[in-house]
C-alpha cells in the first residue's frame, strides 16, 4: 500500500504551472517538484497526478493499493465520474495509468491535508 499526494501551483504573474508530488511507503517519503505545462490550474491538478501516476509506475509497479489524494474537487470529481468536459483528454491519460494498479482509491482532501504536496508545488514554481 502506498499514499500519493498531488498538488499544482500557478503564478499568475509570469503564467508559470508546477506539480508537487509526495510519496508515503511504510513511512518513508519520496518528494517530487516539477515545473509543467497547463493552459490552466485546473489542468495542471491533472499533469500533476499523470507525473505522479508515470512515477509510480516506473518504481512501484506492483502495488496491489494506491491511496490518491488531492485538494482539487474538479480532479477527483472527474475521476468519480470518469468524465470532465474541459480536460477529457488529460482525464483519459490519466485514468488509462491508473488501470496499472488493482486498487486505486481516490480522495479529495483540504488543501490543508495537502500541504506537502503544496510545498513541493510552490518549491518548484520559485526555482524558475
Amino acid at each position: 500500500m502506498l499514499k500519493i499526494y498531488t498538488d499544482a501551483a500557478t503564478n499568475q504573474k509570469n503564467h508559470t504551472f508546477a506539480a508537487g508530488i509526495l510519496i508515503v511507503k511504510n513511512q518513508q517519503q519520496t518528494q517530487l517538484k516539477y515545473e509543467i505545462s497547463a493552459t490552466d490550474n485546473h489542468e495542471a491538478e491533472f499533469i500533476a497526478a499523470i507525473h505522479g501516476f508515470n512515477y509510480l509506475i516506473e518504481n512501484f509497479p506492483d502495488e496491489d493499493l494506491v491511496f490518491f489524494y488531492s485538494d482539487s474537487k474538479i480532479l477527483i470529481d472527474s475521476l468519480e465520474k470518469q468524465y470532465s468536459k474541459s480536460y477529457s483528454q488529460t482525464l483519459a491519460d490519466l485514468l488509462a495509468l491508473q488501470e496499472n494498479f488493482p486498487i486505486v482509491i481516490n480522495n479529495w482532501i483540504s488543501d490543508k491535508e495537502n500541504a506537502g504536496a503544496h510545498t513541493l508545488a510552490i518549491q518548484a514554481l520559485h526555482e524558475h
